[in-house]
Formats: structure tokens, sequence, C-alpha cells
């Protein structure tokens, strides 16, 4: 499992030009689900986003969780996150879940970061033609793979 984490003070997504989800302060998580991920993946996942320190104390250094400032959550799945670059110049999305498998694990994310951040989060609409929009604050982004934990 993949995610892009970019710390932001609004985000939102539509699908056929409505807004389906919006947050203020908080993360707009883009999420790449792997064929092999599994609840571990998830649990790991969740806890990291909603524990990991990237928004500033009162002293101004990034000492705060989402959870902490009580932030908002924006999860968007992604399976592009899982494209194969390394030859020709057509990516490959082979390692991404196909729906079935996919869909499933995003529903569980989404309950695992309910439970998690304390409070529902906002979410895409999984396999739509989406547009987000984010102010990304600091900018601040990072990318975590649950198959590099060590």
């Amino acid at each position: 499992m993949r995610v892009i984490i970019q710390r932001v003070s609004e985000a939102s997504v539509k699908v056929d030009g409505v807004i389906i989800g919006s947050i203020q302060a908080g993360l707009l998580v883009l999420l790449g689900i792997h064929n092999e991920d599994t609840l571990e993946d998830i649990q790991w996942i969740s806890n990291k986003l909603v524990q990991m320190r990237i928004f500033d104390d009162a002293d101004g250094v990034m000492n705060q969780s989402v959870q902490a400032i009580d932030g908002s959550i924006l999860l968007i799945s992604q399976f592009t996150l899982y494209a194969a670059t390394r030859k020709g110049n057509r990516p490959s999305y082979i390692a991404a879940a196909k729906p079935e498998i996919a869909i499933p694990i995003y529903e569980q994310m989404i309950l695992q970061l309910n439970k998690d951040l304390g409070k529902p989060i906002a979410t895409g609409q999984f396999g739509a033609d989406m547009k987000v929009a984010l102010i990304n604050d600091g900018p601040v982004t990072i990318m975590i793979d649950s198959k590099n934990k060590e």
C-alpha cells in the first residue's frame, strides 16, 4: 500500500461537478492499493497517517499529528501510485489491485481511519473521474509504502 500525504489548509474532491468530500486543515491522502495488501497494511498505514507529526506546534516545529490538532483527512483512491515506468513511455499498472480486491481494502481503510482518527473522514469515489483541489500547507508532501516498514 502506498500513500502520498499532503498537509493541507483545505482540500476538496468533485465528481461530475459536485463536491463529494472536503476538509479544512488536515491531510489529503492519495491511496494506492497493491495486489498483495492485507489488513496489516491497512492498520500500519492508518496508524502512520493519524500519528505522523507534521503539523506545527506553538514554537513552529513540526511536532503535532493530525489527531493532535483535531484535523481532518480526505482519502482519495489512486491506482496510478503503482505505475511501473521502467520500460517505454506508457506506464503499466499491473501491480495495482483490481477493483474486486481494491474496493474492499479501500472501504476497510475508511473504517480504520474513522476509528483511529476518532471521527469520520472525507472520501472521494472509488473508480470515478475525480477533480481534486487543495492548498498544500508548507508545502509538506510525504510518501509512505507499507512494504518499506524497516
